[in-house]
């Protein structure tokens, strides 16, 4: 990917971080006796020390908001030598063996030799990256699968862990509003409203009806979410700006399992997230995704909105964000949908982000939707509204009863991640409506398996300031391929054992990647479907045909040699921690690219 005049200092001045899940309720066993960090806990990335390297220790009088992950349960005894060592307990994450606490920095020397303790990491901030209004149903073929299965999300709970859910006409029927449950975690506030706007926009997304844009109201088309029939469960994780830390989103998807009986919850939408400081095998935030798709929720991750970054050399390469480089969750790029029916002229959005992951080196994302200048639903005044009040949708004249001009303004246009991934857990919503006994794995597995393969080598597009960026379709850049909801519906393939996203191999002595789909028995040779792989049998990325260990692009690699800086950041022991001076990066802001 390359790009030419950017304006540095104006992508400076609005980067923002991003962040998204999904999580759905399921009634079955967990989809893998271990999680997939004990599958994987002697693989890449691995070594590391009990103390996160992000933590600044050079004061030891100062104090940090940490979690802690011990080895068991914390129990009493737990809770008193940390308040003995001067910590005060924020918040106990238990589903992750864990708990929040404000600590001195001077108590980290004693955490480190403290034998119960597993991992020290700083309670991180996670914000969002969200951008004309496209329509994306027809792009993955939504409205195909409507009228063919005539399934609408009825029964299925979503749990949306985001800036809250406003009151929206939208999510009214007949029996009144569907979202069922409301609560914020967002510390030292208990209001569950979206005063940041985001939060509303991807459950209208996921589910919203068009009530507020049908015959009468002026607009000329309906603004109609993938199952428009969903319960939304409201999880409150970000103020008013956007913004959060790693402990809210915890306690967000711990309370989302507890429920998920309740309210049928079979999906998790996170469209949030932040760099990647550790291996998934020890983040907090992955540990916690792993424990939801254990207990039968499937969950859906933003991949992140920094592909354009080339701060660290890597072309965009290498920047998915926590958790989406989890290999058990479904992880979403974003497409442009150049507002046509038609999926064959659509295009990845330049700011999606692309594997492999770092540290671990997981082939992410695992597909791709629709996610630039998405229509869905405004909460009117919202900072989002007040900042970028330009990307209302307004609509035309009213018509009878209501006297022209009268109608309000009830949809908004955003762009990212943050988009797609809702657009990926309305249609999970749809199989799990459809057969409620599918496991996380096998709608995963079906997914990638049925994704639309039948794209070019190569695009280009331009952002709003009419820089150049040009991308190469590959693995990790588009994953499987364009999400398909009419043939996932129509697939019976079922995975025996755990979908977990492949992982890049390099191999300095001949500079080759390969991919190796270790303890991940769906994507063998002889399971779900037989000798066929989920990428494609006769599909080319790059110069050379994929399969389970042939060479990703040919004999180069395609950030450069070992001699690069981006390459080093990749695959070398020399890991630039966090995202850094991202100048490159997209932001909430932005109206999206042509």
């Amino acid at each position: 990917m390359k790009s030419r005049n950017l304006q540095t200092q104006k992508w400076k001045s609005v980067r923002t971080a991003l962040l998204r899940l999904a999580i759905p309720v399921v009634f079955a066993t967990a989809s893998f006796a271990v999680t997939p960090s004990q599958l994987f806990n002697q693989g890449p990335g691995t070594k590391h020390g009990k103390i996160a390297r992000d933590i600044d220790r050079s004061h030891p009088t100062k104090r940090v908001d940490v979690i802690v992950q011990f080895k068991v349960t914390p129990t009493a005894k737990h809770y008193q030598r940390m308040a003995a060592r001067g910590g005060r307990v924020k918040t106990r994450l238990h589903g992750i063996k864990a708990a929040a606490f404000n600590v001195p920095v001077s108590a980290l020397a004693q955490l480190e030799k403290d034998g119960d303790v597993a991992y020290v990491s700083p309670d991180r901030k996670v914000t969002l990256k969200d951008n004309s209004y496209e329509s994306f149903a027809s792009a993955v073929e939504a409205d195909v699968a409507a009228q063919q299965y005539g399934l609408d999300g009825t029964g299925i709970g979503v749990a949306v862990i985001d800036s809250g859910v406003a009151d929206h006409k939208d999510f009214h029927n007949a029996s009144g509003t569907r979202v069922v449950h409301s609560e914020s975690f967002v510390a030292g506030n208990t209001s569950t409203v979206d005063a940041y706007g985001h939060g509303t926009h991807v459950s209208g997304i996921i589910g919203g009806n068009g009530s507020a844009s049908a015959t009468g109201t002026g607009y000329t088309s309906q603004i109609v979410g993938m199952a428009p029939n969903v319960n939304i469960i409201n999880l409150r994780v970000l103020d008013q700006n956007g913004a959060g830390t790693d402990s809210q989103v915890i306690a967000a998807i711990q309370r989302a399992i507890q429920l998920q009986t309740q309210y049928n919850i079979r999906v998790i939408n996170l469209s949030l997230g932040r760099p990647v400081y550790e291996s998934y095998t020890v983040d907090p935030l992955d540990q916690a995704v792993e424990q939801a798709w254990a207990a039968g929720i499937v969950v859906v991750v933003a991949a992140g909105n920094d592909g354009r970054d080339n701060s660290m050399g890597t072309h965009g390469f290498a920047t998915i964000g926590s958790p989406g480089n989890d290999p058990a969750v479904i992880t979403v790029g974003a497409t442009r949908t150049f507002n046509t029916a038609s999926r064959n002229d659509d295009a990845i959005a330049s700011y999606s982000s692309k594997g492999p992951t770092l540290l671990d080196h997981v082939v992410k994302p695992d597909i791709v939707a629709p996610g630039n200048r998405v229509g869905s639903l405004l909460v009117k005044n919202s900072t989002l509204d007040n900042e970028f009040p330009t990307l209302e949708i307004a609509p035309g004249p009213c018509g009878p009863p209501a006297p022209p001009g009268s109608c309000s303004r009830q949809y908004f246009r955003l762009s990212g991640t943050s988009m797609s991934t809702p657009v990926v857990s309305g249609a999970v919503a749809l199989m799990l409506q459809q057969d409620p006994t599918l496991t996380p794995d096998t709608v995963k597995a079906r997914i990638m398996k049925t994704a639309w393969k039948s794209f070019g080598v190569y695009c280009r597009s331009w952002d709003v300031f009419n820089n150049e960026f040009d991308n190469q379709y590959d693995l990790f850049t588009y994953g499987a391929g364009y999400l398909n909801v009419d043939a996932a519906l129509a697939s019976t393939d079922v995975a025996n054992g755990v979908a977990l996203s492949p992982t890049a191999v390099f191999n300095p002595l001949n500079n080759t990647v390969t991919i190796v789909n270790t303890n991940s028995v769906t994507w063998g040779t002889s399971v779900v479907w037989g000798n066929s792989l989920v990428w494609g049998s006769s599909i080319v990325w790059g110069n050379s045909a994929l399969t389970a260990d042939s060479i990703v692009w040919g004999n180069s690699v395609v950030w450069g040699n070992t001699a690069d800086t981006g390459f080093s950041v990749v695959w070398g022991n020399s890991i630039v921690w966090g995202s850094s001076a991202a100048t490159t990066a997209y932001s909430d802001g932005q109206d999206g690219e042509n």
